[in-house]
């Protein structure tokens, strides 16, 4: 395994840093907590004008056809930066569903217009009071005609204001598999948007659906297999998650070490005190190993190997990282690490969201478990 960017890689990586420096800035973050659309318009059509939207998509329907590899490369590059965008939902999770299992029409009408950026996609998979597991999919799908009614709530559903569909997890039977995935119209009669309000003010919501019809065309892939498609998906996802996460703990490391050598007490550097170049030392460490596992297993993908191992080692590895290495720059800053005028906040509450997203520590540590007993 060869961990050095080949000079493509590396070229895509300082072009997807100048593209978040010039149109996501930390300026521009700031701008958009808690806004309702949530991302910068300009940096979502300078990512489609370079291809970059739909990196990992199929080429016959508009996309790169790129591994996990350089995608991986983009999120480290993403987290870097805490660039606010629908490009996780949009392309990767819902772009990855489609491709999986979507019928001809539906990789047809939605795969280009989402590998361009010209439409957004959305997952509503989260329900309240339930977990990650099968189980905890309740809302119901009931077959009625041709057609499929939708009722139940949906929690922390990214970007659901600004998505053309939202990708719905649903309940068509009482068995752990008797889940399906379904494209609904946001603005459909019987769906109902609440914006929720989180540790890191990015864009989610609650979504809320009575009686809402969709036709049996909308369901992706046959009956009975959402779950092994959503499980699948999830797996390619959570690397992504954790190269951003990597990415965030790098900086956010690199402003706490430039801390450290501007900031005097007692005449010396803060760096120069023994306790803190111990947490700094620690810091360096742990963020390289960490970005060493997130792209084993993206080579591991990119090479067809299995992920199920890596990808939540991963996700629960890096995230972690990014919690402690910012909560370790908080007691560097001291008092005003935590006013909104210095940057390290916006990688501390960024880090701890993306800790508990998309599989919390809890579920990882399980499917790690069940990987190793199965091996």
């Amino acid at each position: 395994m060869d961990l050095d960017f080949t000079e493509e890689q590396e070229m895509l990586a300082e072009a997807v840093a100048g593209l978040c420096n010039q149109y996501a800035s930390l300026d521009a973050v700031r701008e958009l907590e808690d806004d309702p659309v949530g991302y910068p318009t300009e940096f979502w059509k300078q990512l489609g004008a370079l291809d970059l939207i739909g990196l990992t998509l199929p080429e016959d329907h508009g996309g790169s056809g790129q591994s996990l590899l350089e995608a991986a490369v983009v999120y480290e590059q993403f987290g870097r930066a805490l660039a606010p965008s629908p490009h996780f939902v949009s392309a990767v999770m819902a772009g990855g569903v489609l491709t999986l299992v979507g019928s001809e029409s539906q990789q047809q009408e939605w795969l280009p217009r989402v590998s361009s950026g010209d439409a957004v996609l959305s997952i509503a998979w989260l329900e309240p009071g339930s977990g990650y597991s099968p189980r905890g999919v309740q809302l119901r799908a009931a077959a009625d005609g041709d057609d499929y009614l939708l009722n139940g709530t949906k929690l922390h559903v990214p970007f659901a204001q600004a998505a053309d569909r939202l990708v719905v997890l649903a309940r068509t039977g009482d068995a752990d598999t008797d889940i399906d995935l379904f494209l609904v119209d946001p603005a459909a009669d019987g769906v109902e948007l609440s914006q929720q309000f989180t540790i890191a003010s990015d864009t989610q919501f609650e979504v809320r659906l009575s009686d809402v019809r969709v036709p049996a065309t909308a369901r992706i892939g046959s009956s009975g297999t959402g779950w092994s498609t959503w499980d699948t998906v999830m797996h390619d996802g959570i690397v992504l998650l954790a190269a951003q996460a990597i990415g965030g703990a790098a900086r956010a490391l690199e402003d706490t070490v430039q801390y450290a050598k501007d900031r005097h007490q007692f005449d010396k550097p803060l760096g120069a005190f023994q306790s803190i170049a111990h947490y700094l030392a620690d810091a360096v460490t742990t963020v390289d190993g960490g970005r060493t596992l997130v792209y084993e297993a993206a080579w591991a993908r990119a090479e067809g190997r299995s992920i199920r191992r890596l990808a939540p080692m991963a996700k629960m590895f890096a995230t972690k990282t990014f919690r402690d290495v910012t909560a370790m720059a908080q007691q560097v800053f001291g008092g005003v690490g935590f006013t909104l005028e210095y940057d390290i906040q916006l990688y501390f509450r960024r880090a701890k969201q993306l800790q508990i997203s998309w599989w919390d520590t809890r579920h990882l540590e399980e499917l790690v478990a069940a990987a190793v007993f199965d091996d």
